[in-house]
């Protein structure tokens, strides 16, 4: 493979003295994944508890209003683990020598920008629903 993907830096004070320490953020990284994905999974596991109970739960407006409080969730749940995951690609991309990894990083992050930017949008939309649902019962004294 020859051209713009194929450079790879020299290397430097990090991988030329210090590869233990290479080894040791690498680790870091995959420490910081595996939190990322037990995020992504105990907010998988709540909203499935959520969404069971809001089921199982009486009237259909209260069943609505469950489903979204419970969507709302998942939305904090997966935007708090993708932030995560681009710390740790950011730390990957950081103690790599090759130029394919920081066009990786780039794409990585314009995708999870964007997947952030309208689930985002699509809580606070889920959020006034919710806010709108509420204010009959609240505004009225």
């Amino acid at each position: 493979m020859n051209g713009f993907f194929a450079y790879v830096r020299d290397e430097g004070l990090l991988h030329g003295r210090m590869e233990w320490l290479v080894g040791a953020i690498e680790v870091a990284a995959t420490l910081i994944d595996l939190v990322a994905i037990a995020v992504l999974l105990v907010g998988a596991a709540r909203f499935l508890i959520g969404y069971v109970k809001a089921e199982c739960g009486p009237g259909e407006d209260r069943r609505k209003r469950g489903l979204n409080a419970e969507r709302v969730e998942l939305g904090r749940y997966i935007l708090a683990g993708l932030e995560i995951l681009i710390v740790s690609d950011i730390i990957t991309t950081a103690v790599s020598l090759a130029m394919a990894d920081l066009v990786f990083l780039g794409i990585l992050v314009v995708i999870r920008s964007v997947t952030s930017f309208f689930l985002e949008r699509e809580l606070e939309t889920v959020r006034r629903e919710l806010g709108e649902a509420e204010e009959p019962r609240t505004g009225r004294a």
